[in-house]
């Protein structure tokens, strides 16, 4: 199973666009998503969703890409389904699965909801090649696109200005100042300009 902070788990596979590595991506952030099979209405849905914000994705320095326990033929049939009867381009590479090899490293298949089927998770590793977030949903759950834009957005923001983000935050919002280590930072926090609700809970804008 995949652990936040450490390298996400290495693959090399077969996708809609040729042979990718992870590895291939040092430099941008990836965003792997998993689907149950090609061809099925929960996930349709899913791929126009994430069609309609690859553009986002990609002025954020994200590549985005699919996975299922599908072959590259039924994925390129299917992709041409959902042009041909949705008017969708699909942008993005998708991994054919078929031996399961990237879906088992990355904790993919839960036998309690398929042994066959992978159930809808997204990995959010960074440009570094670490794996900084991941959120599982089950087979009957579509995914909302905005709290991925979203949480690669707070990642990103964190990483940049070394601070967190709170409970609902958007971007533009105010971020949380990290809390004080020691006795001489809190009592200097109420005087450095921050909003405060107390010593441990400041707000800025950055």
């Amino acid at each position: 199973m995949p652990i936040l902070g450490e390298p996400a788990p290495d693959f090399e596979a077969l996708t809609t666009q040729g042979m990718v590595k992870l590895s291939d991506f040092k430099g941008k952030w990836l965003v792997l998503f998993s689907h149950p099979a090609d061809f099925t209405p929960v996930c349709t849905t899913e791929f126009i969703a994430f069609s309609a914000i690859a553009e986002d994705l990609k002025s954020l320095n994200v590549q985005l890409m699919g996975l299922s326990i599908d072959s590259v033929h039924s994925h390129l049939a299917w992709i041409r389904n959902v042009k041909e009867k949705m008017g969708v381009d699909i942008p993005f590479p998708i991994i054919a699965d078929l031996d399961m090899k990237v879906a088992k490293k990355y904790g993919m298949i839960h036998p309690g909801q398929s042994s066959t089927a992978a159930i809808r998770a997204v990995f959010f590793i960074d440009d570094k090649g670490i794996l900084r977030a991941m959120i599982y949903y089950p087979l009957t759950a579509g995914r909302f696109m905005p709290e991925i834009v979203r949480l690669v957005k707070s990642l990103q923001t964190t990483d940049k200005y070394g601070v967190a983000t709170p409970a609902n935050w958007q971007p533009g919002d105010k971020v949380v100042v990290p809390a004080p280590k020691n006795k001489e930072e809190m009592d200097r926090r109420l005087s450095e300009g921050y909003e405060c609700k107390d010593w441990y809970l400041c707000f800025k804008k950055i």
